[in-house]
């Protein structure tokens, strides 16, 4: 598959992204996740609030849209994993936006909707 990727690339790679809203989700204000684009494929670590570590792997699958996979350890010992598939765009202030629609594979039942903004550097 061959998918332009430039603006996710430069949009994502090496930037940092906090929470906006995860209402049904573990990620919270504390979470910070940190991305990685090589190509199509995307990688990310993240942790904070109940977030003892986790991390992502992807891959873009159009011109602002991405697929990912996550697993994480919480702060309590649970490991969880998960699907979402997302959409990359570009706020008022000209920060990276990323929202998605997710749900577990693992670990727990569920799913939701989220959104993410970029961390100033």
């Amino acid at each position: 598959m061959d998918i332009p990727c430039s603006k996710i690339s430069e949009r994502l790679h090496n930037r940092r992204f906090t929470v906006a809203n995860n209402t049904q989700g573990l990620s919270g204000a504390g979470t910070v996740f940190h991305y990685q684009v090589e190509g199509n494929a995307i990688s990310s670590t993240y942790q904070g609030g109940r977030i003892h570590i986790g991390n992502q792997v992807g891959r873009v699958t159009g011109l602002d849209t991405i697929e990912l996979l996550f697993q994480c350890l919480t702060t309590e010992g649970e490991m969880l994993a998960g699907w979402s598939r997302g959409t990359v765009g570009v706020d008022h202030a000209g920060r990276t936006t990323l929202t998605f629609v997710w749900g577990w594979l693992s670990g727990a039942t569920g799913g939701g909707e989220s959104s993410y903004v970029e961390l100033a550097p």
